[in-house]
Formats: structure tokens, C-alpha cells, sequence
């Protein structure tokens, strides 16, 4: 299995032009249904419903925190996998949901969704529905994120397309080329947080839920352990 840093070097030595055509050829359009922002399940529903999940990184977290003043809390929660009965150890966090599992900053407007941090929204949603494969097409394993909503409906090369019904339509080779920049950003950025995750990595010696991210082990308020 390669070395976190070996993916990292591939990562870095992606083509933009590349993505970009890969991108084209599945085409999209963002028809602001808001199923990427909502939960799987409807309000009210089944009690085992899955919220809404989308990984943001601690500067993400911080730099919507300080649209509104909102308190850590307010932007995010712990990564739910790991913890049980409001105990144990999870990786990373995870955009807040309100009581219906919608993620928090989702909102709707004349029958359309958006995004009321639109501007600061983390890499995960601004690439949404893309992700890229293990740099390597012949890799099976992915980058190792978790994705908002949806599983993996087409493939060409390194690019997945996660389900969206605005796949299939056209996009202008700009907003392909703008979108594959990003893509490439965002491989970047999840395998240097899973290095400094992996290197910050101490157990922990503590109750509750214990949050281990880029920056070291946290309380679910942020601050650090």
C-alpha cells in the first residue's frame, strides 16, 4: 500500500486540463435541488435516519465562525464514526445538522436550495457531486473522505461522479476547468490533513468524545484536550 506522502506527490502532479475534461465529458449543472445539503431521510421520519455528512476542516470551521461570530459548535460536530452513546474517539469533523439532519447553513427559497455560507463553504461542497479517485485510476481505495450525500454513479478516469441530478448536462469548459482546480485542491488539502492527522496522533486518556484532527486531539467544543 503506497505511503500517504507518495499520493500526496501524485495529488500535486495533477492535471487541471485533465480533470477538466473528464468533468465535460460526464457534464453538470447545479439545479439547486438541495439534496446534497439535506438529510437522506425525511423529517419526521424513520428513526434511524442518516443525517446529512461533509467533512470541514479546522480553518474551514474558523473561517465560517467568524461570518456571524458563531461558536465552534454552530459549524460543526464531531465525525460521528466511532462514537457511541456520546462516547469515544472520531477523526475529523463533520458540518452541523439541525433536528432534521439538514445540514445547518442549508436553506430554501422559492422552492430552490442554497447555501447561506455560500462564499465559505468547505472544499467538499464546493466540489460536489466530484471527488477523485486515489490519484492512481487503478486504485480502488478513494482519498478516504466522507462524501455529503450519494454513492458513486459514474466514473471517467480519477474523476467520480456521486449521485446529482444535475449529471449529464452541459458546463461550459471554464466551469470545468474552475471545478478541476478545485478537485485538485481539495485532493490536496484531505491527504496533507490525513498526514498531519496521522503525525498529531496521540491516544486519549479522557471521557466523552474525543475529536483527533490536523491540529491535535479536541473536545467537541474545539478546544484542544
Amino acid at each position: 500500500m503506497e505511503s500517504l506522502e507518495t499520493e500526496l506527490e501524485r495529488a500535486r502532479a495533477l492535471s487541471v486540463e485533465e480533470i477538466a475534461d473528464r468533468i465535460e465529458t460526464i457534464g453538470f449543472e447545479c439545479t439547486h435541488c438541495g439534496a446534497c445539503c439535506r438529510s437522506e431521510e425525511n423529517c419526521g421520519g424513520e428513526d434511524d435516519q442518516t443525517p446529512h455528512t461533509a467533512t470541514v476542516f479546522p480553518d474551514e470551521i474558523r473561517q465560517i465562525q467568524s461570518r456571524e461570530e458563531y461558536d465552534w459548535r454552530d459549524v460543526a460536530r464531531p465525525m460521528p464514526y466511532g462514537i457511541v452513546d456520546e462516547a469515544g474517539e472520531t477523526f475529523e469533523w463533520a458540518l452541523q445538522t439541525d433536528s432534521c439532519g439538514d445540514c445547518t447553513f442549508y436553506e430554501e427559497n422559492g422552492g430552490e436550495g442554497g447555501c447561506s455560507i455560500h462564499g465559505d463553504r468547505p472544499l467538499i461542497c464546493q466540489t460536489y457531486p466530484f471527488s477523485l479517485d486515489s490519484v492512481s485510476p487503478d486504485t480502488a481505495d478513494g482519498l478516504g473522505t466522507t462524501e455529503p450525500m450519494g454513492g458513486v454513479v459514474e466514473r471517467e478516469g480519477i474523476v467520480r461522479a456521486h449521485e446529482c441530478e444535475g449529471l449529464g448536462r452541459d458546463i461550459s469548459r471554464a466551469d470545468a476547468e474552475a471545478l478541476a482546480k478545485t478537485l485538485k485542491k481539495r485532493a490536496v488539502r484531505e491527504l496533507t490533513e490525513a498526514i498531519d492527522v496521522r503525525d498529531n496522533y496521540e491516544p486519549a486518556d479522557s471521557d466523552g468524545v474525543v475529536v483527533h484532527d490536523s491540529e491535535g486531539t479536541k473536545r467537541p467544543d474545539g478546544t484542544p484536550l
